[in-house]
């Protein structure tokens, strides 16, 4: 599955030129303006003031003197002016820090971390998964496996009440072994399952609602790029992290299959069957071919869990593995050692981008935690939750809305590169199991992506559905997507909630395999 670099530019740019086309449809123009020189002005508008205000917390961090925390809060401010700017999120964690930082202690702090910050967040060991995950996902990606896992999945589900859907689900919950983006994911899934679901008699909204929450479990379910990330930036095991969001995937993909169902059973001219008839020859065929995906992850999970790898072990073989079975297994009719050397050239062209701008994210937290450490932003916060007398249960249900809103307008990486420092320290004082904490703020990031009025994911998933091969004709509104998948939401919020209760559902994995880094 090919993994792309965290870009906020790409996915906050649509977001605000719907916002202007929602103005410009409300505000009529005056007279002689077309709604194209309005909308086009508009934009200006928001530059200029994201422009302005950024440039008077820059003036404040390097002239005004203000207090510790005030540097904190005011850095923070001015990293997310930068990134609703375009800026891509590494550098505006270092532009906003190196102010911050500057502000704090002069000169010779600023220098000392930024000497540092290229080299000690980036040179350390158990991050080397994050490019060889990328690398055997751009393998898997790139031989078609994703394509097959879907036929597979579709002989065997399809004449089940709601099976195309559930078919959709399971080769998320499939594909997410061999995927770091969730972005990623929710486009290979589209185009083939949205027009699959249609032309079965599928509702629009269901068959978009069911692919883009498939897709979430592409960050949930081992190997996650965002669980290494998070343990990275928390200091956790990698491999505890990882083990960790196993359980809670599968209770989330089976809540989705759940709900799938029984709306196949309740409202079939909802999600209604397939009706497609295959024998068991052919169903076993499918299978075979989908074999290649169940070893690349058999290798990569089995191998962390039975303590043969560790997961920078397992996730270098599992990139070795997925390259020679993604040549081996290829349809695309390739052959001989120019084309063998011509698909690695391409899948680690597309690895080393895509790890390239992660660790420039790494090379990003490290400055802004230097500022939060330094400014006691998170001590303040800490004692300011502590003094309210906010149990555990309660902070985390506050977070989930938080969560649910940041995740409306923010990439999932800067959300949690950008909270994890700060909310380090509270969580901690609080008891909360920093390992628990990582599975739920993926999984709340992931929710925050499809959930209106700005989900990220929904935008996505909405502009797949315009092409007439995806639609088959069928115009599908933003307003029918986000009814679309608002039901799937609440399924993934009633998961959430679940593991707050009973924590266990994510510590005992990990506890009973005693995994290491």
């Amino acid at each position: 599955m090919k993994t792309t670099c965290p870009n906020l530019e790409m996915k906050v740019v649509p977001v605000l030129s719907t916002a202007v086309k929602n103005d410009v449809a409300t505000n009529l123009p005056a007279v002689g303006d077309s709604p194209d020189n309005v909308s086009h002005a508009k934009s200006w508008a928001w530059v200029i003031a994201l422009f302005g205000g950024g440039l008077l917390i820059a003036a404040y961090l390097m002239f005004g003197g203000p207090d510790r925390v005030v540097i904190g809060i005011l850095t923070v401010v001015l990293m997310l002016i930068l990134m609703l700017a375009g800026i891509h999120i590494g550098l505006s964690m270092v532009g906003a820090g190196s102010l911050g930082l500057y502000s704090l202690g002069g000169g010779p702090a600023l220098q000392t971390t930024l000497e540092q910050g290229t080299f000690d967040p980036t040179a350390t060991w158990q991050l080397s998964v994050i490019p060889t995950f990328i690398l055997m996902g751009t393998a898997l990606w790139k031989s078609g496996l994703t394509n097959r896992a879907f036929d597979a999945a579709k002989m065997w589900l399809g004449n089940v009440p709601g099976g195309l859907a559930l078919t959709t689900t399971i080769s998320g919950a499939g594909l997410a072994a061999s995927s770091g983006s969730t972005i990623a994911l929710t486009h290979a899934l589209g185009r083939v399952a949205i027009p699959e679901m249609i032309r079965a008699g599928y509702k629009p909204g269901f068959a978009i609602g069911s692919t883009a929450m498939a897709g979430t479990l592409g960050q949930l379910i081992p190997p996650s790029v965002l669980l290494v990330v998070y343990a990275g930036a928390a200091q956790t095991s990698v491999g505890s992290q990882l083990m960790a969001g196993i359980i809670p995937g599968i209770i989330l993909a089976i809540a989705f299959c759940l709900y799938i169902l029984a709306v196949g059973i309740i409202k079939p001219d909802v999600a209604p069957r397939a009706r497609q008839n295959f024998t068991l020859a052919e169903k076993m065929k499918g299978l075979i071919k989908v074999i290649p995906l169940a070893v690349v992850a058999l290798v990569v999970i089995g191998g962390i869990a039975s303590g043969l790898f560790t997961p920078t072990e397992s996730a270098a073989v599992g990139s070795i593995v997925a390259l020679l079975l993604g040549w081996f297994t290829r349809t695309d009719g390739s052959n001989g050692l120019k084309d063998f050397f011509g698909y690695i050239k391409s899948v680690l062209v597309v690895a080393t981008v895509a790890s390239a701008g992660i660790f420039l994210l790494l090379i990003g937290v490290h400055v802004l935690t230097r500022v939060v450490t330094l400014s006691r932003l998170a001590n303040s916060l800490t004692d300011m939750i502590l003094d309210i007398g906010l149990n555990a249960v309660s902070f985390l249900l506050i977070l989930v809305i938080l969560y649910l809103i940041l995740g409306m307008f923010m990439d999932t990486m800067a959300i949690i590169l950008l909270t994890v420092p700060i909310l380090a320290a509270p969580v901690t004082a609080l008891g909360i199991d920093m390992i628990w904490f990582g599975v739920f703020l993926v999984i709340m990031v992931e929710i925050g992506m499809v959930t209106p009025p700005l989900g990220v994911l929904s935008f996505v998933i909405h502009r797949i559905a315009q092409d007439p091969e995806v639609n088959r004709g069928k115009p599908i509104s933003l307003t029918t997507t986000f009814i679309g998948v608002m039901p799937f939401v609440g399924v993934a919020l009633v998961v959430t909630v679940l593991i707050i209760f009973f924590p266990d559902l994510v510590t005992w994995l990990p506890q009973q395999l005693s995994v290491t880094n």
